[in-house]
């Protein structure tokens, strides 16, 4: 897709700049939400490049996955000349968005506070473990805080902790760093000044819970893990059926249920008074799921997800995250485009989960190599190729 996008009409965020100094997951999260809008988003790299580009196991897809329609620039921020060129080129930015450890970004004096001084109309975006508070020093991953947040208390079966199979709050951080400088943008049209952005791991973690926090607010009951939850719904579980295969059905309403029992021949149930709303179901459960589960315990997958489609009720196959390359509807639907892969090669990854006037946000800058942009930009900035030669000489670059 163009940058311009369908009918030509531009990317909500065209003609806004993003310096990055991110790593990891949230931090480019942010920068890959911006840029998928349209901003130029700048990913300011170490000579030796991110280190995420190199990670292996449950890190490998981190970089592909994050940090496509972005430009690298390499430079040692460590030497004069290196932190010279990042200041230059944050003075042509709208936003800064940074996720390293507290303290850092001070040491070397790309703090909010010293870029305000520069350039009062900045908009500068922190990625931390902890919003301002007593846990602010602390360091957080991901897993840290569901364990402290409580998301991996419900995840999990009483007594087993688990955290969510993927990097939840990195990403909805990441995301909510990105809310967060969109509201500033806007914010900026107002007062005619930037403003600086925080969004915390442990605090979006929390957001998360919520729902489970009010829960016991409203009934004073506390929430249950989530695999010995009392559901809110009858029907709202995994079969294995024939051939051990594995299907989430689900019935949520009275028309569902009675809709439920007329395609699955199900009519003695149907009639019987002790089932008659959802609440009743739900009481009932621990002698009605049995008997459904013999019932379909003979019918195939396939087979029950084409009466369950039919009929419009709700089901799932159970399926792996490298089966959904071949999902139909993500295919069909223009939602997986193709990406560069660390090594090379090619694949498929998952676009933004929205549309634009009908058109997903697409890939427009594959995932850059380290430093790829890294001569364009420093010339861009008023460099002239000799002195561009000189920095790369001297280590103070890469790339490019």
């Amino acid at each position: 897709m163009s940058e311009a996008g369908q009918n030509d009409k531009p990317l909500p965020y065209a003609g806004i700049r993003v310096v990055e100094f991110t790593h990891m997951v949230m931090g480019p999260t942010c920068g890959m939400v911006l840029a998928d809008l349209g901003a130029e988003v700048i990913k300011v790299e170490p000579i030796e490049g991110d280190s995420t580009r190199h990670l292996l196991g449950s890190g490998a897809g981190f970089f592909p996955t994050f940090n496509r329609n972005k430009k690298s620039i390499a430079l040692d921020l460590k030497k004069p000349e290196g932190l010279q060129a990042a200041l230059r080129l944050i003075a042509t930015a709208d936003i800064v968005s940074e996720n390293f450890k507290p303290g850092t970004m001070a040491k070397l004096g790309l703090d909010n506070a010293s870029l305000k001084k520069l350039n009062p109309r900045l908009i500068y975006v922190s990625h931390k473990g902890f919003l301002p508070g007593p846990y602010e020093q602390r360091t957080a991953l991901d897993e840290v805080v569901q364990m402290m947040g409580g998301l991996a208390y419900m995840t999990g079966r009483p007594g087993d902790p688990l955290r969510a199979g993927t990097s939840v709050n990195d990403i909805m951080g990441g995301m909510f760093g990105a809310i967060g400088a969109m509201a500033a943008l806007r914010q900026r049209e107002l007062s005619g000044e930037g403003s600086e952005v925080q969004a915390a791991l442990f605090e979006n973690n929390v957001f998360l819970v919520a729902q489970h926090m009010m829960q016991f607010a409203s009934t004073g009951k506390a929430a249950n893990p989530m695999p010995s939850r009392i559901s809110a719904w009858a029907i709202y579980d995994v079969f294995t059926v024939k051939d051990g295969e594995q299907i989430f059905l689900a019935a949520v309403s009275d028309k569902q249920w009675a809709i439920f029992c007329e395609a699955l021949g199900l009519t003695e149930l149907l009639a019987d008074p002790r089932l008659t709303t959802n609440n009743n179901r739900v009481q009932a459960r621990d002698w009605m799921m049995p008997q459904l589960r013999s019932h379909l315990a003979s019918r195939s997958a396939a087979e029950l997800a084409a009466i369950f489609e039919a009929n419009e009720l709700p089901f799932a196959p159970i399926t792996k995250p490298q089966e959904l390359f071949d999902d139909r509807h993500l295919n069909e639907s223009g939602g997986l485009a193709p990406i560069r892969l660390n090594n090379g090669t090619e694949s498929k990854v998952p676009l933004l989960p929205l549309t634009i006037g009908g058109t997903r946000p697409g890939v427009r800058l594959q995932p850059p190599r380290a430093g790829e942009h890294t001569a364009a930009l420093l010339q861009e900035l008023g460099y002239s190729d000799d002195e561009v030669a000189a920095l790369r000489d001297q280590g103070t670059v890469a790339g490019g």
